[in-house]
């Protein structure tokens, strides 16, 4: 009684949701109160595929699901982000029956990595995906290898890991289990020899704390690892990107599946690459995959373009206080041709919490934008100043820089300036305030 009680409150209260626009975590809490343990009690589908990391999960789910429906599967999964342990519980119940059976082929869950423990106390993903794990919101998560840490436990041994080979870090989930597959890049002309980047989080073998060496990198510490100490080193990989051309634009996989990309960013390559191996271990068909992300344009708004005034604009959307989502955006902009103007907002910090805690900026390398291309940054939002600080610091000549806390003036200032190509860097909590000044395009 107490689980069907839980299952028509949650419908109930995810349709209320839905009138509203808001209702993705809310109904699935007091389902979770009527009946605690309701996630050992439904009947899931066979095949559950949880995806975790510091970064890409959205864009990584995203992806899986788009493949799995072109291979004809039902795939049901939290398209809204709400992916801690009431989100999921919004999941499963409001596409369950009264009876409790999820009605879909797969399950598909895009989970918080510190909460993933909690998630699946009551059952097993029968693949895990890891993207990665690494620096990120530092007021919530504190050091990388305490997420890592508190992901251990999510794991079950009957459950078939994909790893991201070449983070030195979530790697380290493979250590002694028993089913894994790895996924990772190949060299490629945009690496470098070293870790880049402001800090270097894979400074040290996160095995033996012995100093970390590198064959290269392909961006901040992600890339070709080995440990001379312990051994711990970069796996073989069973899916590979095996050839990557991000100036023109081409990805191959397992050196037969060529992908175009919608977005020439190396953090592309890799949503794709994990979105790929997942699919594969689902049984889906290489060519089916590559027909279904060729090319492809993620929905979540991650990246978007618009027009302001006679610009043509790009929206880069970073992750809340995660430097490496900023410096791989901040890379796609150092890597443009076209003279371009720069805007820079930082409105708020969080979606969550309030603290005014911005140190997390020094971790950005916005020397990045030190080159000749871009012509002009401007720097907007409540904590401009803060960034103007950081700027301070950067080799980019104080005349270029420019700052209005307004983001409305900041925008009428650009919408009356020259044609140069614009581009936007900002986080999710100020994505709306910007697109709210300028033309969407398709």
């Amino acid at each position: 009684m107490r689980m069907f009680l839980a299952i028509v409150a949650c419908k109930l209260l995810r349709f209320a949701g839905k009138l509203v626009g808001k209702g993705s975590s809310l109904p699935g809490k007091y389902a979770l109160k009527l009946c605690p343990d309701i996630l050992r009690r439904v009947t899931l589908p066979p095949r559950v595929v949880a995806v975790t990391g510091s970064n890409g999960k959205t864009s990584t789910v995203e992806m899986i699901a788009a493949i799995l429906r072109a291979d004809g599967k039902r795939v049901v999964y939290n398209e809204e982000g709400s992916n801690q342990i009431e989100g999921v519980t919004t999941l499963v119940l409001t596409h369950a029956t009264l009876g409790g059976k999820v009605q879909a082929d797969v399950l598909l869950i895009e989970s918080d990595e510190r909460y993933a423990a909690r998630s699946f106390q009551y059952f097993h993903p029968t693949q895990f995906v890891v993207t990665n794990l690494y620096r990120d919101q530092l007021t919530r998560n504190g050091h990388p290898e305490w997420v890592y840490d508190a992901l251990v436990p999510a794991i079950h041994p009957e459950t078939e890991l994909i790893l991201n080979a070449d983070d030195p870090l979530s790697s380290c989930l493979g250590r002694g289990h028993e089913r894994v597959k790895w996924f990772g890049l190949d060299r490629c002309p945009s690496d470098q020899d070293a870790p880049t980047g402001v800090y270097h989080d894979g400074a040290y073998c996160p095995v033996c704390h012995a100093p970390m060496e590198y064959d290269y990198v392909h961006y901040n510490h992600i890339g070709a690892y080995h440990c001379s100490s312990c051994g711990h080193a970069r796996p073989a990989t069973d899916y590979t990107a095996t050839a990557l051309d991000l100036e023109q634009g081409t990805l191959v996989l397992d050196e037969a599946v060529e992908i175009p990309l919608a977005f020439r960013s190396i953090y592309n390559v890799y949503n794709i690459l994990a979105a790929y191996a997942a699919c594969r271990e689902c049984g889906v068909a290489a060519e089916t995959i590559g027909g279904a992300v060729g090319g492809y344009v993620l929905k979540n708004g991650r990246m978007q373009t618009f027009r302001l005034g006679a610009r043509h604009g790009t929206l880069l959307t970073s992750k809340h206080e995660n430097s490496i989502a900023y410096d791989t955006n901040l890379g796609y902009i150092a890597a443009a041709k076209d003279p371009c103007v720069v805007l820079v907002v930082v409105d708020a910090v969080s979606r969550k919490y309030f603290t005014s805690e911005t140190s997390w900026l020094w971790d950005i390398d916005f020397n990045q934008l030190a080159c000749p291309q871009v012509q002009k940054i401007i720097l907007s939002g409540r904590y401009c100043n803060d960034l103007a600080e950081r700027f301070s610091f950067t080799d980019i000549p104080w005349e270029k820089v420019e700052v209005q806390e307004s983001i409305p003036a900041a925008c009428e200032t650009l919408k009356s300036g020259g044609g140069e190509e614009l581009y936007v860097v900002t986080c999710f909590s100020d994505r709306d305030k910007v697109l709210s000044h300028v033309e969407k395009e398709a």
